[in-house]
């Protein structure tokens, strides 16, 4: 079992940014692929970053490249998203996920392992 909690979320005012952690333990492994997905109100879950093992390669969401930065520690075990230029619609629950799975990092069906979640408020 791989267990991942997720802090950082709260209220910020549009253009401003926040930092989001997820802590993984368990049974995580640094060869795991580390995303971050997200549920806007009246919306299915939907993908927003990933990052494999090694930090070779990184995956956005297109509506988020540029403004936000997925990245790993892999000492720490640990995989942040810095959120800048926040939108009202980037308002959502922030998950972070964990995956065996190499390919496919855009799709929540290679994530083996879920957080519970992180409210981030957007306010205009």
């Amino acid at each position: 079992q791989v267990l991942l909690v997720e802090s950082g979320g709260g209220l910020v005012q549009a253009g401003g940014s926040l930092r989001l952690s997820c802590a993984t333990s368990g049974r995580a492994r640094t060869s795991h692929t580390l995303g971050w997905f997200r549920q806007r109100p009246g919306r299915e879950r939907e993908f927003v970053a990933a990052v494999n093992w090694d930090s070779t390669r990184k995956n956005y969401a297109d509506i988020v490249n540029g403004r936000f930065t997925i990245s790993r520690d892999n000492a720490k075990y640990t995989v942040d998203l810095q959120m800048n230029m926040l939108y009202p619609d980037d308002t959502a629950v922030y998950y972070c996920a964990a995956g065996a799975s190499s390919f496919g990092l855009d799709y929540a069906r290679n994530y083996d392992y879920w957080g519970r979640g992180t409210q981030v408020t957007v306010s205009s």
